[in-house]
């Protein structure tokens, strides 16, 4: 009998790894997926408008058609603020997190049992774990929301938008002749459910419940200064996220509960980390796969660390144990945060830059004008509009079909929607190089057995896609010059100043270390704070008009308010106005009998404080409440 050749000797042994493979598929495939979801949500929650694109006018409703259809709250632009990274940290990150990882290394071999780190450990994630968690949670809840109550849908051939002040909807795109407005508040097919005049009423209210929020400012004197914005999303995701936190740091650390944490810290990060520029990212990234390969394949301690901490800085998976294991614990999968997010930030980085590009090529150039000689003038360069991302999907699932194709006409669609969407070809070749080098430290870890460094496959897996992808497209040039480092360009528009610094020539901001806490970096983040002071309270050097306090502060001064000596603050705002209690008093006193005028001995009488005039007792914004 002739001896097989040597094709077939080679089916047959993948045909037996595969067969050994096989009861692992689905643990694979989940490990796959999880660790592809945050990559994709966190580097789309992390886009907001790029340097190719104008910032959007606020449009003013002039008359019914000028309207374009949505409400301010609905147009209000994201804006996100990224730690960009800089060469430096090339080098000190695989320092920082070899030291780290060594330090904890010989502190469980020092301390035998991990318990009592193990308790500290997940106390110091449980601060972070909330937060992520909830905005995790809220950001889901959003999108939920946006597909019940979309922006736009199509009904009958034509396009409406929705007016939630107005609480209505207005054909605007299509086949709009004889289309009547709706007045329910549900989308498409549902506006035929039969609503009740209060059923309706509580969906429009519904509608704009994630719009309400409440402000909470804070301050506290060259410290901090901040304000955050909560609705009732965010209240049900910080309960919630405190819940999970709390059970898993007190009841029971199940695997899920795990990946949940593990889901918002790479949600998070990748949302607060850029690299700025692919040349930064691809050093980095460069860096820390020499580190990777050396603390797994020379050194006992990332293997060690990763199976004795019990703390959510990995994603796990239950796995079919093994037929020669004895041991009653559940067999687990792992896979390192770092392996999430490290890549994640490089692909989310490509997701902004396909933004860039999408609105670079709509770009319009008006070129110089030729006279004579000479030229006259400069080429002008019109940035297009730019449209928030935010609820366009949802929007587009009420008015695409599965196939993409719109459900109403657009032969008239001077007022169709906005695009929902933009081509993402260095992302998708991201992804694509991600999951071959994901299946690659799969399949050599089942052969080998042995743990592998996942940045060992991920890294060469997503920058080779990315820049194979720049030089087929003959892009490598516009790729390396892109930086997200020139950043709020916008943020000074309120400035008096800002006329006399735009006749300056701009550059482009000094990148400082991620890990840096240069002067540069400490003026910044003052200045930062004595902006969001002057959004929370009124300063002396703000007040004065020649010498002279303004009425608004003659105000504060009666109530007590010092602003030149404030040292700790705390305001919440109410998403609509309310009645001031003087207000409240008098309506009810002009509601009631006329009370006895005062005998001239009462009128004598020394008041407890000063009178305040009528001027004085309404405050301008009517929406704030105090406490100090």
């Amino acid at each position: 009998m002739a001896e097989p050749s040597l094709f077939a000797r080679v089916l047959g042994e993948a045909a037996y790894e595969f067969s050994l493979m096989q009861p692992m598929i689905p643990t694979y495939i989940h490990l796959l997926v999880s660790a592809l979801f945050p990559i994709y949500t966190g580097a789309h929650a992390s886009l907001s408008r790029p340097s190719s694109a104008a910032k959007r006018t606020k449009r003013r409703k002039v008359d019914e058609g000028d309207d374009d259809g949505s409400d301010d709250e609905e147009d209000e632009e994201e804006t996100h603020k990224m730690e960009g990274l800089s060469p430096t940290d090339a080098i000190m990150m695989p320092l920082l997190a070899g030291t780290t990882l060594a330090g904890l290394y010989f502190l469980i071999k020092w301390l035998k049992d991990p318990a009592i780190l193990n308790k500290f450990l997940n106390a110091y994630f449980a601060l972070f774990g909330i937060f992520s968690v909830a905005k995790l949670i809220t950001d889901a809840l959003d999108i939920g929301h946006s597909i019940i109550f979309p922006r736009r849908y199509t009904l009958g051939g034509a396009l409406y938008h929705v007016h939630g002040k107005e609480k209505k909807a207005k054909p605007v795109a299509g086949n709009i002749k004889d289309k009547p407005i709706v007045l329910s508040p549900l989308p498409g097919f549902l506006t035929r459910i039969s609503l009740s005049d209060g059923m309706r009423e509580l969906l429009w209210s519904d509608r704009a419940m994630p719009a309400n929020k409440w402000t909470l400012r804070m301050y506290l004197h060259r410290v901090f200064a901040g304000k955050v914005r909560v609705g009732t999303h965010g209240f049900v995701g910080f309960v919630l996220s405190s819940a999970a936190v709390a059970y898993f740091n007190f009841v029971d650390k199940p695997w899920y509960l795990t990946n949940l944490m593990g889901f918002g810290f790479s949600y998070g990060a990748l949302q607060l980390m850029s690299p700025t520029t692919f040349a930064t990212g691809s050093l980095i990234l460069g860096a820390l796969f020499f580190y990777d390969i050396y603390f797994v394949f020379y050194t006992p301690m990332m293997v060690t660390v990763a199976k004795t901490l019990d703390v959510p800085i990995k994603l796990v998976f239950p796995r079919p144990a093994s037929p020669d294991s004895t041991s009653t614990e559940p067999s687990l999968a792992m896979l390192g945060l770092g392996d999430v997010v490290l890549p994640g930030i490089m692909m989310g980085l490509a997701l902004r830059f396909d933004l860039f590009l999408f609105y670079l090529r709509r770009q319009k150039r008006t070129p110089a004008v030729e006279q004579g000689e000479g030229v006259v003038g400069e080429a002008i360069v019109v940035k297009p509009e730019y449209f928030s991302l935010a609820g366009r999907w949802s929007d587009h699932f009420w008015t695409h079909s599965l196939t993409g194709r719109p459900l109403y006409s657009t032969s008239n669609d001077s007022k169709a929607e906005p695009p929902f969407t933009f081509p993402k070809t260095y992302f998708k070749a991201s992804l694509v190089g991600y999951i071959l080098g994901m299946l690659a430290t799969l399949g050599v870890m089942h052969v080998w057995g042995h743990a592998q460094p996942a940045l060992l496959y991920l890294v060469p897996g997503v920058l080779g896609s990315l820049w194979l992808t720049a030089l087929f497209k003959g892009e490598l040039s516009l790729m390396w010059d892109f930086s997200e480092a020139v950043e709020d360009e916008d943020e000074d528009d309120e400035s008096p100043d800002k006329e006399a610094d735009d006749k300056e020539p701009k550059q482009a901001p000094e990148r400082t270390s991620f890990f840096s806490l240069s002067e540069k970096k400490s003026l910044d983040r003052e200045a930062r704070m004595e902006k969001m002071l002057r959004k929370h309270v009124t300063t002396g050097r703000e007040s004065e008009d020649d010498g002279n306090p303004s009425k608004k502060d003659k105000v504060k001064e009666a109530a007590g308010h010092k602003p030149e000596r404030e040292v700790f603050s705390f305001s919440i705002e109410a998403p609509w106005t309310l009645k001031h209690p003087r207000s409240i008093r008098k309506s009810s006193r002009d509601d009631k009998e006329p009370e006895p005028e005062e005998s001239p001995l009462e009128k004598g009488k020394p008041n407890w404080a000063p009178p305040v005039s009528e001027e004085k007792a309404v405050e301008p914004a009517g929406k704030r409440i105090r406490l100090k």
